[in-house]
């Protein structure tokens, strides 16, 4: 049975700005293609890091949410750990969506 999830990843873009499009568009074909449906892609901006990660002080946020099965997620990790633009990643999982009834 298919659960929604958040996947908030930080993407190291090499300065490029506009190269966010192009790289947001390869992880959610990435996703689709592992078989999670995509609910919602919420395009964040650049923000500062915490901590320096491997010399990167900021990255460009980016929220995914979608519905997959839950042994997804430990795939979708191992794939995005080797995309070199995902700098950090966090997966959360979300309750269920609720179904509004319209009273006729």
């Amino acid at each position: 049975m298919k659960k929604r999830y958040e996947a908030l990843l930080a993407l190291d873009t090499g300065g490029k700005e506009e190269s966010v499009k192009d790289i947001i568009d390869q992880i959610e074909k990435t996703l689709k293609t592992e078989g999670a449906e995509i609910e919602q892609i919420q395009r964040l901006e650049k923000r500062e890091l915490a901590y320096e990660h491997k010399h990167l002080t900021s990255a460009y946020f980016v929220n995914f949410i979608f519905a997959a099965e839950p042994a997804l997620i430990s795939t979708l990790r191992l794939k995005l750990k080797l995309d070199e633009h995902v700098v950090l990643q966090n997966y959360l999982q979300l309750s269920a969506k609720k179904k509004v009834e319209v009273a006729v």
